[in-house]
């Protein structure tokens, strides 16, 4: 009997030297607001679209998430990420249903000398490099972030910037600079047969930047490779849709300047061509406060459709936004903010919020929330 329990109490501390060479952290954002959103209806509608409520995820999306990583020797370790949206604002919870999905997930090896591979769902280069180059940090009102991804853009701060199937690499800081790629396999089965290319729906991105003391830049190169959406007769005929990406800011303590310039060349039917760019300004204001600003315009270069005059998407919209934080503590802020919306006749209709608004009109959106991060 005391040979057991001898036994059990070394199994014991074996076991607990295991776990604690496994370092595991949970984290997260709660993150939900007041919104209201008002814009015109196209013509011939009568009245307003308007939306009043709560919504989550205004300023940060909110998320769970675990990450860990286990010292392997030499340098090298092993590392994961599991990280999951979540809208607080409803009986939602973690899962695949109701629009809920996986921000991240992915397993990997990383060398402080080598850099870092990973396998799984993942951002893109373009992700970061919108963040850090928005005066909201890519928030869903912020106009470069819902420009963007209202043009079908993969560099944007939003999900099209998510790409499953992945396989990326991330260099070490060599003296502030920093690269990226990512490959995405496309693993298309459309309509059900197993008829696509190794390379169809495929996704490259590659992005360099460099961050040192007040300045950071970004550069940017995605593609989407041979899109096919449909089978036996594909919508868009497996072309390439080509994105390029140029940010950067500059911090004169005073007051931080930002912005950026991106293009999309689609090579397909749909020739959903445009460009969007912004410029932002963040001013610390206070003892923890911050007034942000951000203008951007999406310029679309569609041409005909079906070579019909007047037809396609070849106006602009643009956007200007006005807000305030304050940091209450290192983990929770408060925010406020004003979102004007102008689209042209061809353009896109909506602003922030999806459905609100139509083309010709303008939109008004005003809101109001709490972020926690832990």
């Amino acid at each position: 009997m005391q040979k057991k329990l001898i036994a059990l109490a070394v199994a014991g501390l074996a076991s607990g030297a295991a776990i604690a060479q496994t370092n595991v952290t949970i984290y997260g954002i709660a993150d939900a607001g007041y919104i209201y959103s008002s814009g015109g209806t196209p013509t011939g509608v009568p009245g307003t679209y308007t939306f009043s409520g709560i919504q989550s995820g205004l300023l940060s999306g909110s998320r769970l998430g675990f990450k860990g990583e286990e010292a392997l020797g030499n340098g090298l370790k092993a590392i994961f990420t599991l990280e999951y949206s979540l809208t607080i604002d409803n009986n939602t919870g973690i899962g695949s249903t109701g629009g809920l999905n996986a921000r991240q997930q992915f397993v990997g090896l990383s060398s402080d000398k080598l850099g870092t591979v990973a396998l799984g769902r993942q951002y893109a280069p373009g992700f970061g490099a919108t963040v850090r180059n928005d005066a909201f940090g890519g928030a869903v009102f912020a106009p470069q972030s819902f420009l963007s991804n209202q043009a079908g853009n993969t560099i944007t701060p939003n999900s099209p910037a998510r790409w499953d199937n992945a396989v990326s690499y991330a260099s070490p800081n060599w003296t502030g600079f920093t690269a990226s790629a990512i490959y995405g396999f496309g693993e298309s089965s459309l309509g059900g047969y197993n008829n696509a290319s190794t390379s169809d729906n495929g996704k490259f991105g590659i992005g360099g930047n460099y961050a040192n003391g007040p300045i950071n830049l970004d550069l940017v190169y995605q593609t989407r490779q041979n899109v096919v959406t449909s089978f036996p007769t594909p919508i868009t005929q497996g072309n390439d849709i080509n994105e390029y990406y140029i940010g950067g800011s500059y911090d004169f303590k005073m007051a931080k300047v930002m912005g950026s310039w991106q293009q999309q060349n689609d090579k397909n039917s749909a020739n959903l061509d445009n460009s969007v760019w912004s410029l932002g300004v963040v001013v610390p204001v206070l003892a923890a406060s911050n007034i942000h600003f951000s203008y951007a315009q999406l310029l679309w270069d569609q041409g005909k459709i079906l070579g019909i005059p007047g037809t396609g998407l070849n106006n602009n919209s643009q956007s200007a936004a006005l807000g305030w934080t304050t940091n209450m503590s290192k983990r929770t802020t408060l925010y406020a903010g004003y979102v004007w919306t102008k689209n042209d006749n061809n353009s896109t209709g909506n602003g922030p919020v999806a459905g609100i608004g139509a083309p010709g009109e303008t939109n008004n959106t005003f809101l109001a929330g709490v972020r926690h991060a832990f």
